[in-house]
């Protein structure tokens, strides 16, 4: 199976069912690759040649919106456990009027909760310079070479590198939108159903997976995953596992999707993008989650 990813944190139930052989058990090998920005990744999963990804919900629903692909969503994943961080000497939203923000893609996903937590904070998206730049590794980047880029979007392991360098942390998206669901796994709707079973048993792979990382005893292994996979040093390896394993705030248990989440990723498009006048469509539409249902009954 042919998985699209972006580097981060939230890769850490496939690392462990990989390395664990929560996957191979179930006759499957997976293959993981990183996408530089959602626009790969989506192009990717609608021309087939990735069968599967872990990103932005909304990106899912762009897929299906503005690219007319048949995408479905077949599980949750986390919060998206984003933050709005800053240049370190800008101290409130308002002092963001007239500068630039980066992100991924102008029109989907996290951009959303930025322009959102913008006009939260009194500025207006039409009185900021969008910078379209790609994935939150290369925002981070960005952001440390050039000084006129101001803000972005950010979650782990950056969030926590630019918390260490000094860049300022105005606020975490969750706390300023309320629920929202941000990773998700979603595919092709007809992959998916010619492919049933094997999804099936992915997503039982992938929450064994999970639910071994989030396992307190198995710490110092899953650690070493991230050192590993994403070049960290122990210490912060170690920093991003306590979030990411906080039962308050980390990662969902068992990857289920939050439905009040996902509905506040459409109301958050309809809101700042007018799509469907204005008014959003129901969650169903996007969803199948009769997978995910079949994968943990038979766990």
């Amino acid at each position: 199976m042919r998985v699209i990813v972006f580097p981060g944190v939230q890769n850490l139930p496939i690392y462990a069912a990989q390395a664990k052989g929560f996957f191979a058990r179930r006759g499957l090998e997976v293959d993981v690759q990183f996408t530089p920005n959602s626009q790969v990744m989506r192009e990717g999963l609608a021309k087939g040649t990735y069968d599967l990804t872990h990103a932005a919900v909304d990106n899912g629903i762009a897929l299906v919106e503005l690219a007319k692909a048949d995408a479905v969503v077949l599980m949750g994943g986390d919060s998206s456990l984003n933050g709005l961080y800053v240049q370190p000497e800008i101290r409130s939203v308002a002092e963001l009027r007239g500068k630039t923000v980066a992100v991924d893609a102008p029109d989907t996903a996290y951009a959303f909760q930025l322009y959102r937590m913008l006009e939260l904070g009194g500025v207006q998206r039409h009185e900021v310079t969008v910078k379209v730049v790609g994935g939150v590794a290369l925002r981070l980047e960005a952001m440390r070479r050039d000084k006129s880029v101001a803000a972005t979007m950010m979650n782990l392991p950056y969030s926590v590198m630019a918390d260490r360098e000094g860049f300022r942390n105005l606020g975490m998206a969750v706390r300023a939108l309320g629920a929202y669901q941000g990773t998700a796994a979603y595919a092709m709707r007809p992959w998916a159903r010619a492919n049933a079973d094997a999804v099936v048993r992915y997503i039982q792979a992938y929450v064994e997976g999970l639910r071994w990382v989030k396992t307190p005893a198995n710490k110092t292994e899953a650690v070493a995953f991230l050192v590993e996979r994403l070049k960290l040093g122990d210490e912060l390896a170690s920093h991003c596992y306590d979030i990411f394993a906080d039962p308050a705030g980390g990662f969902t248990a068992d990857a289920r999707l939050d439905v009040e989440g996902f509905k506040n990723v459409l109301r958050l498009r309809a809101e700042l993008e007018g799509q469907w006048g204005g008014t959003p469509p129901s969650p169903e539409k996007y969803l199948d989650l009769s997978y995910y249902e079949r994968a943990l009954a038979g766990l």
